[in-house]
């Protein structure tokens, strides 16, 4: 049971609406919100507490203080639908910075929560897009492909000690209502998914692809028996959307 919850990246889109449905719990105590924006004040909730931090600062000692909690949510990060050409330097390195290094710098962090006996809730918010070739994404999906190995990997090392305790792989496609492409959070409009990844979350499972029997088994099968055609038509698919 989730009582404590420290939710990085979580004053706007999914990591919000996560944020915004626990407090409604009556089981949960408190909601640690961490991002490198405020939370805007008609967002708030008697049970935040709202911090200021930027995850590409190299000291992390700012998360010592959330010792209470028993579960962690990572929702932060960022990309830009471009092609590879047009992608600078200082964004390949943003863009690991933050989608990417966080990840393992916090589940480091807690990873003695983790490996305990004690129930410990973990999840990370990471993408379809790192599962199969993405052009338009190939340095989003790069970070995301480099989670996705990391949580499975890691997930192995846990069973292995004899805990319960394992990492959520969230991996969804496009998400309506987040500010991803720069739009306004809609907590309604990710009411339904908020829901299903707390379920998850709550069961400790170690992975949910949303729309997967709808949209995803398909998709990952024609990558599987042919990566370079699935390649080009994804290709193909993100220039018909541009126009």
């Amino acid at each position: 049971m989730i009582k404590r919850i420290l939710v990085v990246g979580g004053a706007n889109g999914i990591g919000l609406s996560i944020a915004t449905e626990l407090a409604k719990n009556d089981s949960v105590e408190k909601v640690y919100i961490v991002d490198k924006v405020s939370l805007m004040e008609e967002f708030n909730s008697t049970k935040f507490e709202a911090f200021q931090f930027d995850l590409t600062n190299d000291d992390y000692s700012f998360f010592d203080r959330f010792v209470d909690i028993n579960a962690m949510m990572i929702t932060a990060g960022f990309g830009k639908l471009a092609l590879f050409k047009d992608i600078t330097e200082q964004h390949i390195i943003d863009s690991f910075n933050v989608n990417t290094i966080p990840v393992l710098r916090l589940i480091k962090r807690f990873y003695p929560k983790l490996e305990a006996k004690d129930d410990f809730y973990c999840g990370v918010m990471d993408s379809i897009a790192g599962w199969l070739s993405s052009p338009f994404f190939a340095v989003y999906g790069a970070t995301k492909a480099a989670l996705k190995i990391f949580i499975e990997s890691v997930n192995v090392e846990l069973l292995k000690t004899g805990t319960t305790n394992r990492i959520l792989n969230v991996s969804p496609g496009t998400i309506k209502g987040t500010g991803f492409y720069a739009g306004k959070t809609n907590l309604v409009e990710l009411q339904e998914l908020t829901s299903d990844i707390l379920t998850h979350l709550e069961n400790k499972d170690d992975l949910f692809i949303p729309k997967y029997d709808e949209i995803f088994n398909e998709v990952l099968q024609r990558y599987h028996d042919d990566f370079r055609k699935e390649g080009v038509r994804s290709f193909d698919y993100k220039m018909n959307r541009r126009k």
